[in-house]
C-alpha cells in the first residue's frame, strides 16, 4: 500500500477542510447579528426604563467562547486527515455486513 494519497482522496479531505470553514464563518455571522441585535435591543429598553446594567454581555461572553472553540477547532488544530464521520459510516458498514 502506497503512503501517497490518491487524487480522490485529496480532493475529498479538501472539500472537508471547506466545509468546516463555511460552518465557521457561518457561525461567526449568526454571532455577529444575533449579538448586535442584543445591543439594539439593550439599548432601546435601557433608554426606556433607565436601568443601564449591560446584560448582553453574557450571552456575548458565553456564546464568544463557544466560538472561539469553534475557530481554534476549523483553524488552528484542524483535523489532521481525520474523518471520523467516514470512519464511523465504514465501521457501521462493517457490522451490518457481519448482522446480515
Amino acid at each position: 500500500m502506497s503512503s501517497q494519497q490518491s487524487e480522490e482522496e485529496i480532493r475529498r479531505m479538501a472539500e472537508s477542510r471547506v466545509a468546516e470553514k463555511k460552518g465557521f464563518f457561518i457561525h461567526l455571522t449568526v454571532y455577529i447579528l444575533v449579538n448586535a441585535l442584543l445591543v439594539i435591543i439593550w439599548a432601546f429598553t435601557s433608554l426606556a426604563s433607565g436601568s443601564w446594567f449591560p446584560w448582553f454581555v453574557f450571552p456575548l461572553a458565553g456564546w464568544g467562547i463557544g466560538l472561539l472553540i469553534h475557530c481554534l477547532n476549523v483553524f488552528a488544530f484542524p483535523k489532521a486527515g481525520g474523518d471520523w464521520e467516514r470512519k464511523e459510516i465504514q465501521k457501521e458498514m462493517d457490522r451490518l455486513r457481519k448482522d446480515t
